[in-house]
C-alpha cells in the first residue's frame, strides 16, 4: 500500500528507536521522510540511506527541539529539501527516572524542554506550513495512567503534551488537519532500558496483557493509521498503544 505516496513526513528524532521505525513504516508506505536528530549524524544518515533504498526521498536535518529558533529551522530546511510538510510525528523525547527529593532544576527544565516546549513549537510551526488536510501524531506515555516511583517529571511532560492535542484540535480542524497522540507503554528501546536493571525490566514485561515488552514496529504501526486517510476522523484523542499495560 502506497497510501502515503507524494506525501511529506517529518519525523523528530528519527535516527533510531521508534523514531526511525516510524519514519521506515511512512517510508514504505510511499512517503518522502525528514529524519532529524540532536547529535548522532551517523545514525541519522544511516537511517536516512535506509528510507532512500525504499525508493523515496530521505532528507537529515540536525535540530535541537528545546530551542525554538531550531524548531523553526528545522522546518524551513525540510520544505527546502523536499517542499512541503503534510505529516508530523513529534517523537523526539527524553525519559530521566528520579526519585523527587532528588530532582534538580537541570533536569527538570530539560525535560520540559524538549518534551513539551518541543512538542508545542513543532505544532506551532506546523499550524504555519503544514499543507491542508494534514497529520500530527504527539508522543506521550501511557505511565501517565499509573504511579511509578521516580517518573513525576517525565510523566508530568507527557501529561501536558495529551492536553496540548486535545486543545489544539479545533484550530487545526479548521484546516482539516488532525492531531493526536500515541501513549506508548514500555517499549524496548535504548530510551527505555537506561538506567534499569534487568530485575525492572523483567517486571515491567510482565504487566501487560501478552507478558511481553512493545516493540519499536507496534507503534509504528499506530501512527501508520494516525496519519493515513482511515483516521480521517479521528482528532483531539490520545490512543494508548500498551498491550494491556493499563
Amino acid at each position: 500500500m502506497n497510501h502515503l505516496s507524494g506525501k511529506v513526513a517529518i519525523v523528530t528524532g528519527s535516527s533510531r528507536g521508534i523514531g526511525r521505525a516510524i519514519a521506515e513504516k511512512l517510508a514504505d508506505q510511499g512517503a518522502d521522510i525528514v529524519i532529524n536528530y540532536t547529535s548522532n549524524v551517523v545514525h541519522a544518515e544511516a537511517a536516512a540511506q535506509a528510507i532512500r533504498q525504499k525508493g523515496v526521498r530521505a532528507a537529515v536535518v540536525q535540530a535541537n527541539l528545546a530551542r525554538k529558533e531550531e524548531v523553526e529551522r528545522l522546518f524551513e530546511e525540510a520544505i527546502a529539501q523536499l517542499g512541503k510538510v503534510d505529516i508530523l510525528v513529534n517523537n523526539a523525547g527524553i525519559m530521566k527516572t528520579t526519585p523527587l527529593a532528588d530532582v534538580t532544576e537541570q533536569e527538570f527544565d530539560q525535560q520540559f524542554a524538549i518534551n513539551v516546549k518541543g512538542t508545542f513549537f513543532a505544532c506551532q510551526q506546523a499550524m504555519k506550513h503544514m499543507t491542508e488536510g494534514g497529520s500530527i501524531v504527539n508522543f506521550s506515555t501511557s505511565v501517565v495512567g499509573q504511579m511509578f516511583p521516580a517518573y513525576s517529571v517525565y510523566a508530568g511532560t507527557k501529561g501536558a503534551v495529551e492536553q496540548f492535542t486535545r486543545q489544539l484540535a479545533k484550530e487545526f480542524g479548521s484546516r482539516q488537519i488532525t492531531i493526536n497522540a500515541v501513549a506508548p507503554g514500555p517499549v524496548l528501546t535504548e530510551l527505555f532500558t537506561e538506567g534499569k536493571t534487568e530485575q525492572q525490566i523483567e517486571g515491567m514485561r510482565k504487566l501487560n496483557a501478552f507478558g511481553r515488552l512493545g516493540e519499536p514496529e507496534d507503534i509504528a504501526d499506530v501512527v501508520s493509521f494516525l496519519v493515513g486517510p482511515e483516521s480521517r476522523w479521528i482528532t483531539g484523542q490520545t490512543l494508548r498503544a500498551n498491550g494491556g499495560f493499563i
